[in-house]
């Protein structure tokens, strides 16, 4: 990176100069990306992306649609894309995503001291962007709206560069586990589509944790699966060197900072996740 300067240094028309330069780039650079490539990300036709859903699968005793699954996903990604939007640019997520107004509350734009910091959250966040656009294209009629989400939930995450890493790199390992449960219940289309999903998380995943570990940050662990960022400690998988996975009923304990069986509602959906999977 050629500039020398913080983000702090710069005035406010500059900085959203960058921002849109850095936009503009990806953006760019995905466009082509797909010209040359049929089945990669937004690029997988919505029409295949759903075939099979309507079929069920046994999952923990509970009978759950591959769109059930994909709609649970699409809550995470609410909640990813305007934790990053609302810290890159202090705006919660536009209608034009969501098909709405936005339902989030809370944070704030994190005032970046470190340029690398950054430029690695608005990419994300343009990621975190696309996946929601994406998701709701493929669900259709079936996408299930964003819930109310509190951003403050944990009462941290926007004051520096410290706090914002932190709970990114919660909320990207627990994407990553998230995606790796869902291959239990996926299938054709639907899997590799969420394959490459969790592919572009886990590069998120592994950004954010080297940040942190290289920042000396003292990460906080989400649940007992959880492997936070240490310089003995890069990456979060088994014995078989396999990333973790976790069940939908794993994920919502820690999006509700509440692991009792029955809970419904909590942490960043104070009024739940919407869908058929919402209980812990």
């Amino acid at each position: 990176m050629s500039e020398k300067h913080s983000e702090g240094d710069l005035e406010p028309i500059q900085l959203e100069q960058r921002i849109n330069l850095i936009r503009n780039g990806k953006a760019l650079g995905r466009r082509k990306f797909l010209k040359s490539v049929s089945l990669a990300g937004v690029g997988v036709a919505a029409s295949s992306l759903l075939n099979g859903c309507l079929g069920s699968t046994s999952v923990n005793g509970q009978n759950i649609t591959q769109s059930d699954v994909l709609n649970f996903a699409l809550n995470l990604e609410y909640l990813e894309a305007e934790f990053y939007n609302r810290a890159v640019t202090r705006n919660f997520l536009d209608s034009s995503v969501l098909g709405g107004p936005s339902k989030a509350q809370g944070g704030g734009k994190v005032p970046f001291a470190d340029p690398r910091v950054a430029d690695i959250a608005t990419e994300i966040n343009s990621d975190e962007i696309a996946h929601v656009k994406f998701l709701r294209r493929a669900l259709g009629s079936v996408a299930v709206a964003e819930p109310p989400i509190n951003l403050s939930a944990l009462g941290f995450g926007f004051a520096t560069d410290a706090e914002f890493l932190n709970l990114a790199r919660a909320f990207e390992d627990t994407g990553v586990s998230a995606y790796a449960g869902a291959a239990t219940v996926l299938t054709g289309d639907n899997l590799q589509t969420a394959a490459q999903i969790l592919a572009t998380e886990a590069y998120h995943a592994g950004s954010i944790r080297l940040e942190v570990v290289q920042k000396a940050i003292v990460a906080f662990r989400t649940d007992s699966l959880d492997q936070v960022p240490a310089e003995n400690q890069f990456f979060v998988t088994d014995p078989n060197g396999l990333a973790i996975k976790r069940t939908p009923s794993q994920v919502l304990a820690i999006v509700y900072a509440n692991g009792s069986p029955g809970t419904s509602t909590g942490g960043f959906f104070p009024s739940g996740v919407n869908g058929n999977l919402h209980t812990v």
